[in-house]
């Protein structure tokens, strides 16, 4: 195997920010870096042992992304040699497998020079993980609002949100599949009606960047937060020791189990610090938001 030929970067995402259920994404600063290497057949190889569970020959979610857009333009991409170093928590609900989704779309329009434009990588994006927050935020960065239904796509890029953010990760994962069985099939009209107002004046609050309101907002949500908190430990205590630390919002991240602080820039590391104090089942990681999304270097 020679040296790489090229790496390709890519963030993480928390997604839902509360009542934005499958429609508001953010990237966030902690990223995957993908060296891309030529090989006689496919070899994925992460750096690390949090990853060392999953597939590393063509049927790995990153190949078969590779493959899946290549098939779709009928091209044929020659094996390549993948190794990866990640900061990303696997399956704690901060977009690991978006991750690989969204740098996979971005090898494939390297390697087979189709020069994509952003719509169509969140497209494929969107269809290939089932739904479009996390993989639009991770190809685009800052935060991005989204609708996808029925293979229809529109989505909103904001500018970097002035914000830090604090991820509490427990020690335990969990498959996006197991977190929607809790969700229940139906809502009220009522409920509905409470959700969508809610996701509304979080998304215009995102917007126009007030950060206190949408903090408010992120904890307004009726869609999923209820039906998942008891898996999060503490989850209620921690909302209120985040109210006593001033953070903006406090909410799941994603399908969870990790739990999303929104807070002043500035604070977040003595947010965190001492929300790892006072909730020691945590790892309490203090970052910021990513202004850009997966790119090549």
């Amino acid at each position: 195997m020679g040296g790489p030929l090229f790496s390709v970067v890519v963030p993480a995402t928390t997604a839902n920010l509360g009542p934005g259920y499958d429609s508001i994404g953010l990237a966030l600063s902690l990223y995957m870096t993908v060296e891309v290497s030529e090989a006689a057949e496919w070899q994925v190889c992460y750096i690390g042992d949090e990853y060392a569970s999953l597939p590393t020959d063509e049927s790995n979610l990153l190949v078969q992304t590779i493959l899946k857009v290549a098939d779709r333009f009928g091209r044929k991409v020659s094996p390549h040699a993948l190794r990866i170093v990640s900061e990303i928590p696997l399956g704690k609900g901060l977009g690991s497998s978006a991750t690989a989704i969204a740098a996979g779309i971005e090898i494939a329009d390297k390697l087979l020079d189709l020069s994509l434009s952003s719509n169509e990588k969140v497209r494929f994006g969107s269809e290939f993980e089932g739904h479009s927050d996390n993989v639009a935020a991770a190809l685009l960065g800052g935060a991005v609002i989204t609708y996808y239904v029925d293979k229809e796509l529109h989505f909103l890029q904001l500018p970097n949100p002035a914000i830090g953010a604090v991820l509490l990760v427990p020690p335990h994962a969990l498959k996006t599949t197991e977190s929607r069985k809790l969700l229940p099939s139906d809502l009220s009209h009522a409920e509905a009606a409470a959700g969508s107002a809610a996701s509304s004046v979080l998304s215009a609050a995102l917007a126009v960047g007030d950060w206190k309101l949408a903090g408010q907002m992120m904890e307004r949500d009726i869609f999923h937060e209820p039906y998942r908190k008891e898996l999060l430990p503490d989850f209620d205590l921690v909302r209120e020791a985040c109210h006593q630390l001033g953070a903006y919002g406090m909410t799941i991240s994603g399908a969870g189990p990790s739990i999303f602080i929104a807070a002043e820039k500035g604070t977040e590391q003595s947010v965190a610090e001492e929300l790892e104090k006072k909730f020691p089942f945590y790892k309490a990681l203090a970052t910021a938001t990513a202004p850009k999304g997966t790119y090549v270097q």
